[in-house]
C-alpha cells in the first residue's frame, strides 16, 4: 500500500509531506502490522497528517470485502480500527484510514475512518459512488455486487481538533469522477481534496493523474490520491503513483509503482496559494447558476437518456 503523510506547520518552517508504498497481500495481520510500522516511520520524519491507501488492511475484490469486513460501530472489536486509534495517538498524528471493508447489520460499506491526534474518531466516509463498470476486453468490475453505497459527503476540518487550520473533503476511488462532490466540498470550504484509490491498470494510466488535477483545477484546492503499491500477482493489478498536487493542478509530489517513501513539503504560506488562486482567478464567483438549467429556446424539447 502507499501510506501518504505530510506535515503543515505555522512559520518559516519546511514541513514534510510523506508517502509510503507497501505491498498490501492475503495477510490480514500482516497487512495492518505493516501499515502501522510506516506510520511510526513517516512520524519519526516529521509527519504531522497521514493518510492511507483504498483497502488498506485486505486485497481488493468483492470476493475479499466480507472476509476482511469489520464491525466498528455496533460493538465490534475492529482490530483495524483499534491500530489506527493506537498508532494516531502513539504518534501523535492526524491519520485519514485510507479505507477497509466495514460491515453494519447486513450490509458491507467501503469506508474510510478519520482519527485525531489522540486516538479519537473524529469522522467516516462511506464510499457514496459504487465502482461498477465493464469495458469489454480490459475489465469489468462491480463493488454493488457486496458493497452498499454510503449516504453522505465528508469534511474534516483539523482546526476544531486542535489541527492546523485545514478543511478536507474526503473521498474515495470512484469518488473522484464526479466533479459535484468535489465542488460541494468547495462550496463548503474546503481546501483539500484527500482520495484514498486503487486504479486498475486500464483506468490508471488513462484518468487518474487527469481527474486529480482536474478536481483541483475545478475547485482550486489542493488534491491528495492515495493508492496500494502494484502487486502483479494480485487478482486485481492497482496503478499505483500515490501523488499530491496544487491548486493549480501542479504536482508537488508522486511516487511511482513500488514500495517506497515520499516526502514533501507543505507548510501554511502554502495554504495561501489557495486563497491567492481563488482571487486572481475568481471563476467560483463567476459561474452563471442563472443559466446553468434544462430550459433555452435553444435546448431540444426531447431530452437525451441519461447513459447517452
Amino acid at each position: 500500500m502507499i501510506c501518504d503523510c505530510w506535515q503543515v506547520r505555522n512559520g518559516d518552517g519546511a514541513p514534510n509531506y510523506t508517502e509510503d508504498c507497501l505491498a498490501c497481500g492475503t495477510n490480514k495481520k500482516a497487512n495492518i502490522e505493516n501499515a502501522a510500522a510506516k506510520i511510526a516511520a513517516a512520524s519519526k520524519q516529521g509527519a504531522e497528517i497521514i493518510v492511507l491507501p483504498e483497502c488498506f488492511n485486505s486485497p481488493y475484490g468483492t470476493k475479499y470485502f466480507p472476509e476482511y469486513a469489520e464491525n466498528v460501530i455496533e460493538g465490534g472489536q475492529s482490530e483495524t480500527a483499534l491500530m489506527l486509534s493506537t498508532a494516531a495517538r502513539d504518534n501523535k498524528v492526524f491519520i485519514v484510514g485510507g479505507s477497509f471493508p466495514e460491515k453494519e447489520g447486513e450490509k458491507i460499506y467501503n469506508s474510510c475512518y478519520i482519527f485525531n491526534r489522540d486516538g479519537d474518531m473524529v469522522a467516516r466516509h462511506r464510499k457514496v459512488h459504487l465502482f461498477d463498470i465493464d469495458i469489454p476486453g480490459k475489465i469489468t468490475f462491480k463493488e454493488s455486487d457486496t458493497l452498499s453505497p454510503g449516504d453522505c459527503p465528508t469534511i474534516v476540518d483539523l482546526s476544531e481538533h486542535g489541527g492546523p487550520p485545514v478543511r478536507m473533503g474526503i473521498g474515495i476511488c470512484y469518488d473522484i469522477r464526479f466533479p459535484e462532490l468535489a465542488l460541494l466540498y468547495r462550496h463548503l470550504g474546503c481546501s483539500m481534496l484527500v482520495y484514498p484509490g486503487a486504479f486498475n491498470m486500464v483506468t490508471g494510466p488513462a484518468h487518474w493523474e487527469l481527474l486529480l488535477r482536474a478536481r483541483a483545477v475545478d475547485t482550486q484546492s489542493f488534491g491528495i490520491v492515495c493508492s496500494p503499491a502494484r502487486d502483479e500477482s494480485a487478482d486485481y493489478i492497482a496503478w499505483g503513483h500515490s501523488m499530491i498536487v496544487d491548486p493549480w493542478g501542479e504536482k508537488l509530489g508522486e511516487l511511482q509503482e513500488k514500495e517506497d517513501i515520499l516526502m514533501v513539503d507543505l507548510d501554511l504560506t502554502q495554504l495561501a496559494k489557495v486563497v491567492s488562486r481563488r482571487q486572481n482567478m475568481p471563476y467560483w464567483l463567476q459561474r452563471r447558476q442563472d443559466i446553468y438549467k434544462l430550459s433555452s429556446p435553444f435546448m431540444p424539447e426531447k431530452k437525451p437518456s441519461p447513459d447517452k
